[in-house]
């Protein structure tokens, strides 16, 4: 009785470790970078924006439609240069959505596409200001970052 109830006590204690994990991984990964050449653990270095603001983004995402649509608009405007990291041709408040919404829900958002993701922030600043409204994937995508 006393041996079940002390692996029953070890399973809790694994589960609340695992989950302090996974906590700490959303934030380091949710955050910019102050090094882009030596991301976090299980993450790649992404330079965004025509600031080239750097962002920790978790492997796993680059199977994600929407990581496919921008390294497709990326390679067409500027080829993918970099030796540690990717360069993404778009605003960096439009990336920093995405994060936002992939690490919300990974399941629900992760099968969303460029455009829909560019038609749902659209929507979103839309709704604080009326600047946004009719933009689409190419506005929102290109142009954006300086040729390294």
């Amino acid at each position: 009785m006393a041996g079940a109830m002390l692996k029953k006590v070890n399973k809790i204690c694994q589960i609340v470790q695992l989950k302090q994990v996974m906590k700490r991984w959303k934030k380091i990964s949710h955050r910019p970078l102050n090094d882009p050449e030596h991301p976090p653990s299980g993450c790649f270095s992404v330079l965004v924006g025509y600031e080239q603001q750097p962002f920790a983004v978790p492997v796993l995402f680059l199977n994600l439609p929407v990581f496919d649509g921008l390294l497709k608009v990326t390679e067409e405007e500027f080829g993918l240069r970099g030796k540690n990291y990717v360069a993404f041709a778009c605003d960096v408040s439009f990336f920093s959505y995405i994060l936002k919404c992939l690490h919300k829900d990974e399941h629900k958002y992760g099968k969303l596409s460029l455009e829909q993701f560019a038609t749902m922030f659209a929507d979103a600043v839309a709704a604080k200001s009326d600047s946004c409204k009719g933009q689409d994937v190419n506005a929102l995508t290109t142009t954006l970052l300086q040729k390294a």
